[in-house]
C-alpha cells in the first residue's frame, strides 16, 4: 500500500473551508472511466506542492487544490459532474 495515499475525509477541512458546507459526502463522476463515488472515497495525496484527489477505479486525477498565500485554486476538470444534496 502507498502510505502517502489518504482517502477523501483528509481533505474534507478544506473542502469545507472553500465551499462552505461539507464537500466528502457529494457524488462525483468520474470522466475518465464513469465511476460514480462520493468524494471521501477518492484517493489523495497532499505531499505534491498541492493537494491531488484521484479516482479510487481508473487513478485518474479528479481534482487539484492549491493553496498560496491568500488564495486557493481550485480544479475539478476531472469530475464530468458534481451531485450534492440540499436541504
Amino acid at each position: 500500500m502507498d502510505e502517502r495515499r489518504l482517502d477523501g475525509n483528509a481533505i474534507g477541512g478544506d473542502l469545507m473551508e472553500l465551499f462552505g458546507t461539507e464537500m466528502t459526502v457529494a457524488w462525483a463522476v468520474c470522466r475518465s472511466c464513469g465511476a460514480h463515488e462520493q468524494l471521501a472515497e477518492m484517493r489523495v495525496y497532499r505531499d505534491a506542492p498541492g493537494i491531488v484527489g484521484r479516482c479510487v477505479h481508473c487513478e485518474a486525477v479528479l481534482l487539484r487544490i492549491v493553496h498560496a498565500p491568500g488564495r486557493s485554486y481550485v480544479e475539478f476538470s476531472g469530475v464530468a459532474s458534481l451531485e450534492m444534496r440540499v436541504s
